[in-house]
C-alpha cells in the first residue's frame, strides 16, 4: 500500500493473516485507517506481509494458533503496540485432509478442532480480558459454508466450521452489549489453502456460482470490514454467507 489513510483510532488482530483471506481483511482494515496485528505461522511470509500492508501501522506475531503461549504473546503485543484491540477476526485454519471422515484418523480431526475451533475460542477469551470486556469491540470468525451443509470431500473441516457457527453465536450473548460476535461463511475463494477445490478446473468450479466466478480475498476482507463497523452496530450472532450464490443451487464448496 503506497498511501496510508488517516488513522481510524481502532486497531485489529486478525489470525492467520500472511496470505489469503486473512491477508485480504488485514488490508481492507489498513485501507480504512485501522492498525493491525496479524499472525501466521511462517515468520518469513509474515514479514512479508507486513511490509506490504504498511510497517508503520502493521506488526506481525509469528506462531501456531493453536498454541496458549503465542495466542498470550500476540494480544499483549498488540496493547503494547498499539494499547488495545477492538476488532478480532478469527481466520487462522487448517484442513489437513480431504474425504469422507468414516474412517478419519481422530488425531486429525483433533487437530482440525484444535486449530480451527478451539484456537479461536482462546484468541476471543484473551481480546476479551485484555480490552474489550471494559471498552467494546467485535469479533468476526471466518466460518465456510462447509459449515451449513453436508460436504463430503472435506467433512472434517465442514464439521469445525458448523461448531464454529454455533461458538458465535455463543460468544454474541455471552459477551454481549458490549461485543457484538459475527461469522462470514465464505464459498471457495482463490487462496492456497483452497487449490485443491479447483486447480486445474476454475473454469468448471466457478460455472456453479451464479455469479460465474470463484471468490478472491478482497470479498472476504469487504465483509469482515462491515461486520467490524458502526453501520453493522445492531448486527450480532449471525452468520454472513459470501458466497457469490452457490446456495441458490443448492451447492455445497469450502
Amino acid at each position: 500500500m503506497t498511501e496510508l489513510p488517516e488513522l481510524s483510532g481502532k486497531v485489529a488482530l486478525v489470525t492467520g493473516a500472511s496470505r489469503g483471506i486473512g491477508y485480504g481483511v488485514a488490508e481492507a482494515l489498513v485501507a480504512r485507517g485501522d492498525r493491525v496485528c496479524i499472525t501466521g505461522r511462517n515468520e518469513d511470509a509474515l514479514k512479508e506481509a507486513v511490509e506490504q500492508l504498511g510497517a508503520e501501522r502493521v506488526i506481525g506475531i509469528a506462531g501456531k494458533a493453536h498454541d496458549l503461549d503465542h495466542q498470550t504473546e500476540a494480544v499483549e503485543r498488540t496493547m503494547e503496540a498499539f494499547g488495545r484491540v477492538d476488532f478480532l477476526v478469527n481466520n487462522a485454519g487448517t484442513n489437513p485432509v480431504f474425504g469422507p471422515i468414516a474412517d478419519l484418523d481422530l488425531n486429525i480431526a483433533r487437530k482440525v478442532f484444535e486449530t480451527n475451533v478451539i484456537s479461536a475460542l482462546g484468541f476471543a477469551q484473551k481480546t476479551w480480558h485484555a480490552w474489550q470486556k471494559d471498552n467494546g469491540g467485535a469479533i468476526v470468525n471466518i466460518a465456510s459454508i462447509a459449515g451449513l451443509a453436508p460436504s463430503p470431500f472435506i467433512g472434517a473441516y465442514g464439521v469445525s466450521k458448523a461448531a464454529m457457527i454455533n461458538l458465535t453465536q455463543q460468544l454474541a450473548h455471552e459477551f454481549a452489549p458490549k461485543v457484538r460476535v459475527n461469522a462470514i461463511a465464505p464459498g471457495v475463494v482463490k487462496t492456497k489453502f483452497a487449490q485443491a477445490l479447483y486447480e486445474g478446473r476454475e473454469a468448471e468450479a466457478a460455472a456453479a456460482y451464479p455469479l460465474a466466478r470463484l471468490g478472491v480475498p478482497a470479498d472476504i476482507g469487504g465483509a469482515a470490514a462491515f461486520l467490524t463497523s458502526e453501520q453493522s452496530d445492531w448486527v450480532t450472532g449471525q452468520t454472513l454467507v459470501v458466497d457469490g450464490g452457490i446456495f441458490l443451487n443448492a451447492g455445497v464448496g469450502a
